[in-house]
């Protein structure tokens, strides 16, 4: 990972002291070119381990600035594309292992004792899956006097949920969208809250989103969403490809197609007044319902019922509706990424107010390692400069070659992200397709040794 995105990516960054922004510079860097490692091997000394730790105790480093510029460059990327889609999406940090640990909440149940963070994020793509950034992240401990209240949920307006990170992200991209794009909020069945539907509708923001909930239909005609949607005719069939899973293998699905324009009754919110909650008003929204045929008799048919304010007028466009949703996957991989890749859990910062900052930086390496898996697949033939410093590609070169001799010209992106695949345990035979984000970080931990070897017996 060329180390001088950094630069870029944090250029303007204000702690209110200089030397405080020299000071993450060199901390960032050394963090993104060893990923997986804690903060003793990433700085490799203990002067360079003792700023690090120094960096993230200063009340001046927050969270909130280093995702201000991230998101500055994010909004850069987006330029161009006329549409995109904004995937939400939230996931738990497991720090039950740290009881020293300050400011961490249950994540869990009262029986479970599990302690942590919840992280939700809003993480761009564009239509073909390439990550360009975050929105939108927000981090917190949940309130231990809040869990086991499932029973008052009902009564509480949608700003004293949890659930309200839907609304409170949709609104943080609504003020970062740039005109011209059309940006479309993506989201899974968590989403599926009235509210949320409401409010994409207010504001004139797009949304997909899986439906939870079996709402009640006003028109065409009274029903529900799942007495009423499988009563519409076929609109054609799609044919998905359904990757190995718990021990069953990959497999070809055959799915049914079925879209629809319908008319939402909104729930009913008695006793409850709240910005959102008092202006629920029927909604019209497309329903596209999406069912596997002639499954095997032990696996569950594939199911998506997906909600959409985007006009559905024919097959096409339902299936795009389907593939929009279906990048929701990407989020997942990149909270996997941030936690098995990066190992924020491992982190022994002992209070929030260091952790904050730390995972914060650290969900941006990690987009930035995704981001570079995935330009191999959507820009192979870019020049490898676009992901690695010179020295690295030259490093990078030699150690695959088994040869001191460089190429008459830079290799590509798609070669070198191979190449760095390679070192982690990737096989590169035809049939094994893409390097995944696994073998990518494996082997992006032990290019940094040997591109810093390469520096010290060819420091020329």
């Amino acid at each position: 990972m060329n180390s001088d995105w950094i630069k870029e990516e944090f250029s303007g960054i204000d702690f209110r002291d200089e030397r405080l922004n020299g000071r993450f510079y060199k901390v960032s860097t050394a963090f993104s070119v060893q990923p997986s490692a804690p903060i003793n091997q990433a700085c490799e000394d203990w002067a360079a381990t003792k700023a690090a730790y120094r960096l993230f105790d200063n009340e001046k480093v927050e969270a909130e600035e280093i995702l201000r510029v991230h998101q500055l460059r994010t909004v850069k990327r987006m330029q161009g594309y006329p549409l995109l889609l904004a995937v939400q999406d939230s996931t738990l940090l497991d720090y039950t292992s740290h009881p020293k640990k300050q400011g961490i909440g249950p994540i869990g149940t009262k029986e479970q004792q599990i302690k942590g963070l919840v992280m939700h994020s809003t993480l761009v793509f564009t239509p073909e899956g390439l990550p360009l950034g975050l929105l939108s992240q927000h981090i917190w401990a949940r309130d231990e006097e809040e869990i086991g209240q499932r029973d008052t949920r009902k009564v509480r307006p949608i700003e004293d949920k949890e659930s309200y990170k839907w609304l409170k992200a949709l609104e943080e991209c609504c003020q970062k969208s740039l005109e011209g794009i059309q940006l479309v909020s993506v989201c899974d069945r968590e989403s599926d809250i009235y509210e949320f539907i409401s409010q994409c509708e207010q504001l004139k923001r797009p949304f997909t989103i899986r439906a939870a909930q079996d709402r009640a239909i006003i028109s065409p005609r009274p029903s529900t969403l799942w007495r009423y949607m499988p009563s519409e005719a076929i609109g054609g069939y799609l044919e998905i490809e359904v990757p190995a899973k718990e021990g069953q293998p990959a497999r070809q699905a055959k799915a049914a197609i079925r879209f629809a324009k319908v008319k939402l009754r909104p729930p009913k919110r008695e006793g409850l007044a709240g910005s959102h909650t008092e202006l629920l008003q029927p909604v019209e929204v497309y329903v596209v319902y999406l069912r596997e045929v002639d499954a095997p008799e032990d696996i569950e048919p594939i199911e998506w019922m997906l909600l959409t304010n985007v006009p559905v007028q024919n097959f096409q466009d339902a299936v795009e509706r389907v593939s929009w949703y279906a990048r929701r996957w990407g989020i997942e991989v990149y909270h996997k990424v941030i936690k098995s890749g990066c190992k924020v859990e491992d982190c022994r910062l002992e209070t929030t107010q260091r952790l904050l900052p730390y995972l914060t930086l650290f969900s941006i390496i990690a987009w930035r390692l995704y981001w570079m898996t995935l330009i191999n697949r959507h820009n192979p033939e870019a020049p490898c400069s676009l992901i690695l410093a010179e020295h690295e590609w030259k490093a990078l070169y030699c150690k695959i070659h088994k040869s001191n001799q460089l190429p008459p010209k830079m290799p590509t992106v798609g070669e070198a992200v191979r190449w760095i695949a390679q070192l982690g345990g990737f096989l590169g035979r035809r049939r094994d397709g893409d390097p995944g984000i696994i073998v990518v970080w494996r082997g992006w931990h032990r290019l940094h040794d040997i591109a810093d070897t390469w520096l010290i017996l060819k420091p020329g």
